[in-house]
């Protein structure tokens, strides 16, 4: 057995980890200025390199803007951010997300496995969705809820690169983390059968090419998690 080399963070990391904290927790407001890059690096107690490098990083993400003459600002990232933003909001905390940001991923979520969907019921060969139905097999043969949301991302990950379209796999990966933190909240509140049964109920539709069955399903288990009987918001 190998086991991977442990690195620590270096310490421009950590002042981007600790600065994407503050913003996303509104400790540094939207439009709050920062101070000058010595005064900073004081403070926080590193080279004036690190915090260079590191608001840098930060503005690259969509979460600062460096106005000419006027200084550093704390950018409104909803506007004015890319995939980088995205992919911090995500790991925020370690996966743990508000109610506000649930229910969007589970909106968006909605919106891409509608796209997934239509794309595999046109597109996808026999072989592909059998690689569905082993996942499928998986989810109901797993032994604990870890096991069941990894199988869960899996099928949703091969479901849209079933469909052919290069960038939709991409936007399943980046939401990985969250969506896995979700799936294992639902099994612990509903059980591993419920989700096991959204997601075979899913592939039959697929199976049978009904488009129509497999987009009223989508709406209906998701209308459940987001304002119906299988909310995911808080744990019980």
């Amino acid at each position: 057995m190998e086991f991977a080399k442990l690195s620590a963070p270096s310490l421009k990391d950590l002042f981007v980890q600790q600065l994407q904290g503050m913003i996303l927790s509104d400790e540094l407001p939207m439009g709050t200025q920062l101070p000058p890059e010595r005064e900073l690096a004081q403070q926080m107690q590193v080279s004036r390199a690190v915090v260079n490098g590191g608001l840098a990083e930060l503005a690259q993400q969509g979460f600062l803007e460096v106005r000419p003459r006027q200084g550093t600002f704390v950018a409104d990232y909803r506007r004015k951010g890319n995939l980088s933003s995205l992919i911090a909001i995500m790991e925020y905390q370690g996966g743990v997300l508000g109610k506000d940001e649930i229910r969007s991923i589970l909106e968006v979520r909605r919106a891409l496995e509608h796209l997934a969907a239509q794309r595999a019921i046109r597109y996808a060969s026999d072989e592909a969705l059998a690689r569905l139905g082993d996942i499928v097999a998986r989810i109901a043969a797993a032994q604990n809820n870890a096991q069941a949301a990894e199988a869960a991302f899996a099928f949703q990950h091969e479901l849209a690169l079933a469909g052919g379209n290069s960038i939709l796999p991409l936007i399943y990966y980046s939401f990985k983390a969250p969506v896995i933190t979700l799936w294992l909240r639902f099994c612990r509140m509903y059980g591993i059968g419920a989700l096991c049964r959204n997601t075979e109920t899913l592939y039959n539709y697929l199976c049978r090419r009904d488009m129509d069955g497999a987009e009223r399903w989508i709406d209906a288990y998701l209308e459940q998690a987001i304002d119906g009987s299988q909310q995911i918001y808080e744990e019980r």
